[in-house]
C-alpha cells in the first residue's frame, strides 16, 4: 500500500487514442487501486472513436440517429455508470478521467464539479476564449454554447469519467443526439470559436497545469502506459 503523504502528487498519462470500452475497464481498475491506497492520482487525457454514452438517468429518446445513421458513421454506443444524459466523445476533443481521492481534497461533489469547469475555464483563457458558466447547468459554455461536458462517478471519494472538451471535434457528430439531453443548446469548438485548429498536445499540457493548481498538487509526474498491457487488463 502507498504511504500516505501530506505532500500531493498527480500522475499525468496521455493515452492518445484509445477505444471506450477499453478506457472504461482502465478506469475501474485503477479507482479500485485508489481506493485501496495503492496508486497516486492520476488524470487521464486522451480521444475516443466516435462513441455515445448514456449515462445512469439518460433519456434514450435523446439519441436520435438512426442505426444505420450510426453505422455509416461508425459510431459506438455505451450505456454507463456515470451522471449525466447522453454525450458525444470523438477524433478532435479532449476526454479527461481523473481518477483521484476526494479525501485528500474536498469530501465534495459539487465542488468537484465546479473545479473541473474552473480547470476548463482557465484553459480555454490560455487561448483567449473566454469561457464561463450556465447557471443550474454542469458544462463550460461560450456566449450559450456548450464548449464541454461533464459527467463524473464517485465512489467512497474516488472519482471515475470526467469532462470532455470540444477542440477540432467535428461537431456535425452531434446531430445524432440531443446533447446532455438539452434542447435548443447549441456546441462549438476551440476550432470553431478561433478560426483555426488548435494542436491537442499543446492543450493537453495546458489542461494538465491547471488542473494540478486548481486542485492544489505539490508535484505532477508525466506516464506512460503500453496500451497492449491495458487491452491484457493490466494497468
Amino acid at each position: 500500500m502507498a504511504k500516505q503523504s501530506t505532500c500531493r502528487t498527480l500522475e499525468g498519462v496521455d493515452l492518445k487514442t484509445i477505444g471506450y470500452r477499453d478506457a472504461w475497464e482502465l478506469q475501474r481498475a485503477r479507482a479500485e487501486l485508489r481506493k485501496a491506497g495503492e496508486v497516486e492520482d492520476r488524470l487521464y487525457l486522451l480521444e475516443h472513436p466516435h462513441t455515445y454514452t448514456l449515462g445512469k438517468t439518460a433519456d434514450k429518446n435523446n439519441l436520435v440517429g438512426s442505426p444505420e445513421w450510426l453505422e455509416r458513421r461508425g459510431v459506438e454506443v455505451f450505456e454507463i455508470d456515470r451522471g449525466g444524459d447522453i454525450t458525444y466523445h470523438g477524433p478532435g476533443q479532449i476526454v479527461g478521467y481523473p481518477i483521484i481521492h476526494l479525501s485528500a481534497w474536498k469530501e465534495d461533489a459539487h465542488e468537484y464539479l465546479r473545479a473541473l469547469e474552473e480547470t476548463i475555464i482557465r484553459a480555454l483563457a490560455d487561448y483567449e476564449i473566454t469561457a464561463g458558466r450556465a447557471e443550474g447547468l454542469t458544462g463550460v459554455w461560450v456566449e450559450g454554447r456548450k464548449v464541454a461536458a461533464i459527467g463524473v462517478k464517485i465512489s467512497r471519494w474516488v472519482t471515475m469519467h470526467g469532462f470532455a472538451l470540444n477542440v477540432n471535434t467535428d461537431l456535425d457528430l452531434f446531430k445524432g443526439i440531443v446533447p446532455c439531453g438539452l434542447v435548443g443548446k447549441p456546441v462549438t469548438s476551440m476550432q470553431a470559436e478561433l478560426g483555426r485548429e488548435i494542436p491537442l498536445d499543446d492543450v493537453k499540457a495546458t489542461l494538465f497545469e491547471q488542473f494540478v493548481e486548481i486542485f492544489g498538487y505539490d508535484s505532477f509526474v508525466g506516464r506512460e502506459e503500453d496500451l497492449d498491457e491495458i487491452r491484457k487488463g493490466a494497468i
